[in-house]
């Protein structure tokens, strides 16, 4: 940074600064209570103090850890000295794989104490274990929160997992100490040498095995808790997890829903919740994958309640916690309808059952005559709906209007393509990601979702509807080769437009409006109505409505 430099900044310019998306930029905003607050600009385009911003990113450790160059079309730079090309990119919530997403859940669940601030030498380093880390994702995540005050350990049956985990924590940034090895992990451990010593133990086993070698190890000292049936591979695989664990060690695993309810597991659960072993059960959206937290006791066993938290119903494993505070705060004040703490004794007396919606209290479900307001007035909507439902006249004439390229009028000053990198103005034309139709922005936050290319336009020159909803025409022939489904700017600047009057593109822009105002008014109606029905079918099913149909009042 030079003398010079201007004491304000915009997000954009935030995140040329760090080398990272504008994304990135939105989520620690969202992610962290001590961002830098906005100094000056506006509510949709604000200005941050570079002072503090700098002082942040040096803070949190962003300044140092993040990839150098490349990331936009001006490049990066750096507040601090050079680091290597395999440092990992701090990326949005959003930008992570499914994978990456639950590692990063896993490793938030690790409780502070984990590992000391203090110097420790290599045989007091904490140890996290993970006896099926696969590329290592689950390891690499630990890593970045705990950096090289852990020592990582993994196994796995593949010999071209172990080599691509063992080189993403050779380059890791963090430093870490690491020992990975090959083999099946339940019948060819190659850590039986970690057995009662580590600190915490990670894993993700394959999950719904249709059995395991079951016959060959029923004498195995792993089955602290029971001899799994040769159905109950993932209860193999609980055991086998918890038995690496020193005292107060921690033990998070995967599991199916399945292992949750699964008859025969039953005495296996039991054992788990009658030591006290089990702590948490944290079932996870869309994956269908429940986290078993557990704990080996140190002196007298602690037998509070199991933790229940059911998140299956959130829309993905992006809106999940991902920082072990925001797990302290769940726990602490959560709705019953998603969280509960469940009396060991309750769990006991019956099947065992560890699906988490078991336990949450039921949400109120709306009366008969509460639905049927609701429903008279959908109607009513719906009826509006298609009053609102523009019908246009027949073209007169079947003439070809001549077209310009985007390239001419930029050539003119009609409009200029803008980097994506840039802050999106309200009448901007958006040319979006994944093969979505290009927008005018609004001057929300909605305006950062995907962007590809912005146009900046003209209005004394353009219509913004008319060149976003034709640009929607010619864009959707041009092929796309890159993997995000964008159109690139030379691809963009083909694109055409017909030509046509100020006046006459306001015709068509007002028509063009409308239709979208009509678009967002029936999806919204659609929406509800599918909570609606959802209701319905949980009032049929709690109880409170009765199969027969009611007479209802014409809109």
């Amino acid at each position: 940074m030079t003398p010079d430099t201007h004491d304000e900044m915009t997000a954009a310019e935030i995140a040329r600064l760090a080398g990272v998306g504008r994304a990135a930029v939105a989520n620690w905003r969202r992610r962290y209570a001590e961002f830098p607050k906005p100094v000056g600009g506006s509510a949709t385009s604000p200005t941050f103090s570079r002072n503090r911003v700098e002082a942040w990113l040096k803070a949190t450790g962003k300044a140092d850890q993040l990839a150098t160059a490349g990331q936009t079309d001006t490049g990066t730079q750096r507040i601090s000295e050079p680091v290597p090309w395999s440092q990992v990119q701090e990326r949005a919530i959003t930008d992570l794989s499914p994978g990456e997403l639950l590692a990063k859940v896993v490793a938030s669940l690790l409780p502070r104490r984990l590992a000391s601030d203090a110097d420790t030498s290599e045989a007091d380093t904490p140890i996290v274990l993970d006896p099926a880390c696969s590329a290592g994702t689950l390891l690499m995540a630990v890593a970045d929160r705990f950096g090289d005050r852990v020592k990582l350990v993994g196994q796995d049956i593949q010999e071209t997992a172990t080599a691509t985990a063992a080189l993403n924590l050779r380059t890791s940034p963090n430093n870490v100490q690491y020992d990975i090895r090959t083999g099946d992990s339940l019948v060819d451990d190659q850590l039986a040498h970690y057995v009662g010593t580590a600190a915490a133990v990670i894993c993700e086993p394959p999950l719904d095995l249709p059995q395991w070698p079951s016959a060959d190890l029923t004498t195995d000292p792993r089955w602290e808790f029971g001899i799994p049936a040769p159905r109950d591979g993932e209860l193999a695989w609980v055991q086998h997890c918890y038995a690496y664990l020193r005292p107060r060690g921690v033990a998070i695993v995967a599991v199916s829903p399945r292992t949750c309810i699964q008859a025969s597991g039953h005495s296996i659960r039991a054992a788990l919740v009658r030591t006290g072993v089990l702590r948490d059960v944290i079932a996870l959206p869309d994956t269908g994958i429940c986290l078993w937290v557990m704990q080996r006791p140190y002196g007298a066993a602690d037998y509070a309640p199991v933790r229940m938290v059911d998140l299956s119903r959130l829309g993905d494993t992006a809106d999940v916690p991902n920082e072990f505070a925001a797990w302290q705060r769940l726990f602490q004040d959560a709705d019953p309808t998603i969280f509960t703490a469940v009396p060991r004794l309750e769990l006991l007396d019956g099947d065992v059952n560890l699906l988490p919606s078991r336990h949450m209290t039921t949400r109120v479900a709306a009366t008969a005559d509460d639905l049927g307001q609701v429903i008279d007035r959908l109607r009513h909507l719906y009826a509006l709906a298609g009053q609102i439902l523009p019908r246009f006249e027949a073209c007169a004439t079947s003439s070809r209007a001549s077209h310009v390229t985007l390239a001419e009028l930029e050539r003119v000053g009609a409009l200029t393509i803008r980097s994506r990198e840039s802050t999106p103005l309200r009448g901007d034309v958006l040319v979006r990601t994944l093969g979505r139709p290009p927008t005018v922005a609004t001057g929300t936050a909605d305006d950062d979702d995907g962007v590809a290319q912005i146009v900046e336009i003209d209005e004394t020159r353009l219509d913004a509807h008319f060149v976003a909803t034709f640009l929607r025409i010619d864009a959707s022939t041009v092929p796309v080769a890159n993997t995000l489904g964008a159109l690139s700017r030379d691809d963009l600047r083909r694109c055409r437009l017909p030509r046509m009057s100020v006046a006459e593109q306001r015709r068509y822009g007002d028509a063009f409006r409308r239709l979208h105002e009509v678009e967002e008014f029936v999806t919204k109606l659609a929406k509800i109505s599918v909570k609606v029905i959802d209701q319905n079918i949980h009032g049929l099913t709690a109880g409170t409505l009765t199969p027969e149909l009611r007479e209802t009042s014409e809109p």
